[in-house]
């Protein structure tokens, strides 16, 4: 039997869910201790190594992979 989203998205059940948020002090975990490293989706704590998730670092996949095209794409290409 399938589950409905409203059965399968509820919070109260997960329990807690630390992640790191930009602008605020964020103590570890881990170690109660506020010096991170941060990259691109996760922090992780300078001491312990304690890792979490980026609050608002996006982890859903988008429609399709990125194309880069170049600005000048309609012009005629002349090589040297």
């Amino acid at each position: 039997m399938p589950i409905s989203f409203s059965q399968a998205w509820k919070p109260y059940e997960r329990g807690y869910y630390a992640v790191y948020r930009e602008h605020e002090i964020n103590h570890c975990p881990g170690c109660g201790r506020t010096q991170w490293i941060v990259g691109r989706v996760s922090a992780e704590c300078a001491f312990c190594a304690t890792a979490l998730p980026l609050a608002d670092a996006s982890m859903r996949s988008h429609s399709g992979p990125v194309i880069i095209q170049h600005k000048n794409r309609d012009a005629q290409a002349w090589a040297a």
